[in-house]
């Protein structure tokens, strides 16, 4: 068969002042866009995982409006299989109706869909719920016998990471990104309401094994000999002596990476000082809200946010001193904030000399605790309306302040955050404290690394 997996992604956001003011401060959205820019890891898995004599092609299309000579060579395919996000998922619907009537068979995947597998059903010929690798050998098989079902998976399967193939990064044209992805583990155990990730997928964390990671490093240089990785990990120092392992193997790499853990991580110098040798340029850690009080119930089994905010600064500066840029990121209209949170905000990120920040508004996206607390509350602005789950568009009544203050609140809070003037600013500590920590230990290349990371 020929198979053609197809990636829905680019930024989406429906404001449309919010909109304009990404096209003019260039720090706006601008972890978003490296986002989006990621090629998708599910889909090269399975293309992974897809057996040799079938013709598999991977295809990115970021506006149905703009990709069309890329439609009609769909018509062409046997098989094609469709990722997207929530803010996509209808853009993703008209795509698989419009491949349909060509006469190809659809299916759809991905954590909306696993979510919300109904709708889905409406517009593909099949939909695959939870882990995408437990299902596909025999969706595949059955697409070649002429005997797709309607659904595959359930979410109480759960896939072994010690069995993960290797992804097809060859399918890659690599000059188009800045960055691959590499996962390493799934799942989280602060379980935040929020939060929809692979946590959606897997009721408990695993790692894969060590070696199927370096594995998929070492396949990676072969077609990109300084790659910079992305650990695509929801939160990946959970397993510290998994880590202590694997950094110094990851060293003889020569790679510069980034991933996303929590505030932890700074209390292990150990481990600093082994992710900067082998070569970590940013992390990224979900501080959500500079007050306690704000914390407080962000997670559902456990209160652990809210009871480490104390060393959040400290942290910051611990981890920075190390050579390793923090991405701290705040999460707007909280049920404990009320509008003096775009203040705390600003002043904290002034006080702490965070290098990089971003700010959200909070999202409750579908299968996510939060979505279903919100819609029993009846604070859900607009039903369905997943085109607005864009972490940029409000769709919920805010707690403790109206729609117009937390919408105002966040303009006016990323015009000050990514302004020109302060975030050289933020720069300028960053390269200062860099210069400073260098007199004592850090090696001049890795200040160099982490300056223009």
């Amino acid at each position: 068969m020929k198979i053609g997996l197809v990636a829905m992604s680019g930024i989406r956001v429906c404001d449309e002042e919010l909109l304009q003011m990404g096209l003019t401060l260039p720090g706006f959205v601008e972890r978003s866009k490296v986002i989006a820019s990621l090629p998708s890891l599910g889909l090269l898995t399975l293309a992974g995982m897809t057996p040799s004599y079938h013709d598999v092609h991977y295809i990115e299309i970021a506006d149905i409006r703009e990709k069309r000579s890329a439609l009609e060579t769909l018509g062409s395919f046997d098989l094609v299989a469709i990722s997207s996000y929530s803010a996509q998922i209808k853009e993703a619907y008209q795509l698989a109706e419009r491949i349909r009537r060509m006469g190809v068979t659809v299916v759809m995947g991905g954590l909306h869909v696993t979510c919300i597998p109904e709708e889905a059903k409406r517009y593909c010929d099949a939909v695959v719920i939870g882990e995408g690798e437990l299902s596909w050998p025999r969706l595949v098989r059955d697409a070649e016998q002429g005997t797709l079902q309607p659904y595959y998976g359930n979410t109480g399967q759960q896939f072994n990471l010690a069995e993960a193939p290797m992804p097809a990064f060859e399918l890659l044209d690599i000059d188009q990104y800045n960055r691959l992805t590499v996962q390493t583990s799934r799942g989280c155990s602060h379980r935040c309401e929020f939060c929809a990730s692979s946590v959606l997928l897997t009721g408990f964390y695993k790692q894969k094994p060590y070696h199927k990671v370096l594995a998929e490093i070492d396949r990676i240089r072969e077609i990109w000999e300084h790659p910079f990785i992305e650990f695509a990990d929801d939160n990946t120092f959970v397993n510290r002596a998994y880590w202590k392992k694997l950094l110094p193997e990851l060293k003889k790499k020569k790679i510069r990476w980034f991933t996303e853990t929590d505030i932890s991580v700074a209390q292990d110098e150990e481990l600093l000082t082994l992710m900067r040798e082998s070569g970590c340029a940013q992390v990224l850690i979900g501080l959500e809200s500079p007050a306690k009080a704000a914390l407080n119930g962000v997670e559902i089994k456990q209160n652990w946010k809210a009871e480490h905010q104390y060393m959040y600064k400290d942290a910051i500066r611990t981890i920075q001193s190390h050579g390793i840029s923090v991405n701290g990121c705040f999460i707007l209209g909280l049920d404990n904030q009320d509008k003096g949170v775009f203040d705390q905000v600003f002043d904290f990120v002034d006080d702490s000399s965070l290098h990089e920040v971003q700010v959200t508004v909070l999202t409750p996206f579908p299968g996510t605790p939060l979505y279903e607390r919100l819609k029993k509350e009846n604070r859900i602005l607009e039903k369905e309306a997943w085109e607005k789950c864009t972490l940029f568009d409000v769709n919920f009544l805010p707690g403790n302040m109206t729609v117009e203050e937390l919408s105002s609140g966040f303009k006016d809070l990323v015009q000050r955050l990514y302004s020109d003037e302060f975030a050289r600013l933020r720069k300028k500590r960053f390269k200062g404290m860099l210069k400073q920590a260098a007199r004592t230990s850090i090696p001049a290349d890795k200040v160099e690394m982490a300056v223009n990371a």
